[in-house]
């Protein structure tokens, strides 16, 4: 398949043009602009919002006490933001969005699968973070659910729509407004100075204390996957936004960046939360948010709920860029495209009316609801997760032909069997593990129903991988991955058109590689 170059950007300060001009293609050695300091912060905000509020309710509603469910969730974010922060070296390393990288695993076609599990993790969050936004101004301001929902998704449309840079400045923007805010808040519960009428101590659900009466192992597991779940929940989209980060930006620096960012709020945040669900008695994270500010500092709870809420918002844009990424994506796996702005905005637009329109409706026990969607979401990406790093650290070890993912003809083959056998293994031997909804897996019923599919799907498509891949002989790769370094230096951003040339053979601007 030919390949060409995309439109480079049009004028460069345009009102048309502050728009990203890329999305799912490689982004060239030149545009790199990406600064890692930036990175921390970013994921830091990323989770500093009521979704991570929210996780905290999850343990007291289950009977686990304060102290419990806060060692239950940290043990679980850094074993969830572990497997998170390595897929952000992936970035700087490929220049690409995630889920392309992930063709070399599957295929440029078997890609589809893990695709169809990373679009329904990020329409599952926005469905989420809209009922939290909704019920939640409806509940302390009396706003209508229907006009904020409608309007906060607008607004996430809007950040997405405009992309990368600007998702990176809302984030700056809120980080340095939230952070002060917040840590007043936190002061101001460390000296007593909230109370609340559902203060219960250490015997039951409530209080500070890891007593026996606050302890069971389900409740624990489940906080802990939870948890688990949340940060590893990103790793379809971390690279997304470290792909503009220079190439020869340090590994372990980023992955300590990100990890960092990504695991310093929710540590922050969570224990807030699970606080305000025993001692405050609420269920609700703004309406925590909004009684606990008030009560340190009058007013702090109407200007922290408000900050929360534009958090959220933007990670709702979040959420939607990488979904636009996942969609075209999968529409490319299919029939190549060269999507411009249009395709983005029209992708966007179709997700935003799908999460808003589920949002709208969906009414449920809402603590149930949300350790069900993370649960769910964590069963779909482990298995992917595991195949990815395997591929990337310990088989291909960072060096593809990336010309080649956007090539069906390319040597990563349509439909890689190796990597989608090993998901589906993985996917399919968690099952009996699995805990979810009125569902119990029988050795997970056997185990007093604690779960622990996560830590199967892991292990089982982790190790499986690299068995298959052991025969793969990985010298027939490495002309293509020299002749596409040779093309990438060239500094042109590349897509696959429908003209059929010898496979294996680089293109330049649609001439053969050789003819030059």
């Amino acid at each position: 398949m030919a390949v060409k170059p995309l439109q480079r950007s049009l004028a460069e300060h345009s009102g048309a043009d502050v728009i990203e001009s890329l999305s799912i293609q490689h982004v060239p050695f030149a545009e790199r602009h990406g600064k890692l300091w930036k990175q921390g912060p970013f994921w830091f905000q990323g989770n500093f919002q009521p979704f991570t509020l929210s996780l905290g309710f999850i343990g007291p509603g289950l009977g686990l006490s304060v102290g419990w469910t806060v060692l239950a969730s940290a043990l679980g974010l850094l074993v969830g933001t572990f497997f998170m922060a390595f897929h952000a070296s992936q970035g700087p390393r490929l220049g690409l969005p995630q889920m392309i990288q992930s063709r070399g695993q599957f295929g440029y076609r078997g890609v589809i699968v893990p695709l169809a599990a990373t679009l329904f993790t990020f329409v599952g969050f926005n469905v989420v973070d809209t009922i939290i936004i909704g019920n939640g101004l409806q509940a302390v301001f009396g706003w209508d659910a229907t006009v904020v929902g409608i309007g906060i998704t607008v607004i996430a449309v809007v950040l997405a729509v405009y992309g990368h840079d600007w998702l990176h400045r809302a984030f700056q923007v809120l980080f340095w407004c939230s952070a002060p805010c917040w840590l007043v808040l936190s002061v101001g519960i460390l000296a007593g100075q909230v109370a609340g009428s559902a203060e219960a101590g250490a015997d039951g659900g409530g209080g500070g204390g890891v007593g026996v009466g606050g302890f069971t192992l389900v409740a624990f597991m489940v906080q802990f996957t939870a948890a688990a779940g949340y940060n590893i929940s990103y790793a379809p989209y971390v690279s997304d936004y470290s792909r503009y980060l220079p190439r020869d930006t340090p590994t372990p620096r980023i992955i300590a960046s990100v990890f960092g960012g990504a695991a310093g709020s929710p540590m922050w945040l969570i224990p807030i939360g699970a606080w305000m669900a025993a001692t405050l008695g609420v269920n609700d994270p703004l309406a925590g948010i909004l009684d606990a500010g008030d009560q340190v500092v009058p007013g702090l709870g109407a200007v922290l709920t408000l900050l929360s809420v534009l958090a959220l918002v933007a990670t709702m844009g979040l959420n939607a860029y990488s979904g636009m990424l996942t969609v075209l994506t999968g529409v490319d796996s299919v029939r190549p495209l060269r999507p411009g702005r249009r395709a983005r905005v029209l992708t966007i637009s179709g997700l935003a009316v799908v999460w808003c329109a589920v949002g709208l409706s969906v009414s449920a026990d809402f603590s149930t609801a949300l350790g069900n969607a993370l649960l769910l979401m964590l069963y779909l990406l482990i298995p992917w997760t595991a195949v990815n790093l395997v591929d990337y650290f310990f088989v291909r070890r960072g060096h593809y032909a990336i010309t080649h993912l956007f090539r069906p003809d390319g040597i990563y083959g349509t439909w890689a069997w190796r990597g989608l056998v090993a998901y589906g293994v993985g996917l399919a031997l968690m099952v009996p593990f699995m805990v979810v909804g009125p569902f119990t897996g029988p050795v997970a019923e056997a185990l007093g129903g604690v779960d622990v599919a996560f830590v199967v799907g892991l292990a089982v498509s982790g190790v499986l991988y690299y068995v298959l891949t052991r025969r793969l002989d990985l010298t027939t790769e490495e002309p293509a991955v020299a002749a596409s370094e040779r093309e990438l230096a060239l500094g042109e951003p590349v897509l696959v058109n429908d003209s059929p040339t010898a496979a294996g053979t680089p293109v330049v601007n649609g001439t053969s590689a050789v003819d030059k």
